[in-house]
């Protein structure tokens, strides 16, 4: 037997017995485990941007088995089962690449980017026939950021974009220019619309120049903490605090820290 399926076959027999056995698995309900997913996920994240492997595949593992316990609160329920859940992305996979599974052509990434753009707004909607519509599938409770790259990806699949960078750039230029407009004349309001857009108009940016902007921000999140614990421990072995330091006497610590890396 496939190795593969022989322990996929494990975990839902595992999964079977913490269901019947174990007094926490037993009280679970999908609405408990949601906050936990979401932990899960962003602790995946967490290990990809660490480029640590071992941490990557523990961390794959914690999903796969929500993924597991999920399907199998629903099938108590006689909702769907693991079988189901499989079986739909497995039609899905094969009906959204037509250039695989049809006569399709697409010899290029963005293009089988857009065609499954295109064939999703076809496919039947959640509650009648109407098809849905094409920032339908981008969810409500998205990270802001997470989700304006997405509505952005998904317009740019029906066609709705930039021709090129260069436009994209002067956008960013005329959104700093409106906001430090309403910086000096405008309402807080104001100022607040102009900075989203603003920062709507660097996420755009960055997708025009294949930088995913989440990934890049946590990244500098990561490199300040980084240097600024440096500064910390720094100004401790020197039997300083940092409140009675100057700027200049700190930036000293930042550079070397900088440096280090």
């Amino acid at each position: 037997m496939d190795s593969r399926l022989t322990a996929f076959e494990r975990l839902l027999t595992i999964m079977d017995e913490l269901r019947a056995g174990c007094p926490w698995d037993k009280k679970q309900t999908l609405e408990t485990l949601r906050y936990l997913t979401i932990e899960e996920t962003y602790e995946l994240s967490d290990a990809i941007l660490e480029k640590d492997m071992n941490g990557i595949k523990g961390e794959l593992g914690d999903l796969m088995l929500h993924l597991v316990f999920y399907s199998k609160i629903a099938s108590e329920q006689n909702a769907f089962n693991i079988t189901d859940v499989l079986n739909g992305i497995c039609d899905k996979l094969v009906r959204r690449h037509p250039h695989i599974y049809a006569d399709v052509t697409a010899n290029d990434a963005e293009t089988v980017k857009n065609n499954w753009e295109k064939i999703k707004l076809t496919e039947k909607g959640n509650n009648g026939d109407n098809p849905k519509t094409v920032l339908e599938g981008v969810p409500a409770s998205l990270p802001a950021m997470v989700k304006a790259y997405r509505i952005q990806e998904k317009a740019r699949g029906v066609g709705f974009d930039w021709d090129h960078v260069g436009q994209v750039w002067d956008k960013v230029q005329e959104e700093l220019n409106e906001l430090q407009y309403e910086k000096l004349n405008g309402t807080p309001e104001k100022i607040e619309d102009e900075f989203g857009d603003l920062l709507f108009a660097l996420i755009n940016y960055a997708r025009f120049i294949e930088v995913n902007p989440e990934d890049a921000l946590e990244r500098t999140n990561k490199k300040f903490i980084r240097r600024f614990n440096y500064i910390e421990q720094q100004a401790n072995l020197a039997g300083r605090s940092m409140h009675d330091m100057t700027l200049a006497e700190l930036d000293v610590f930042w550079n070397e820290a900088k440096a280090k890396e």
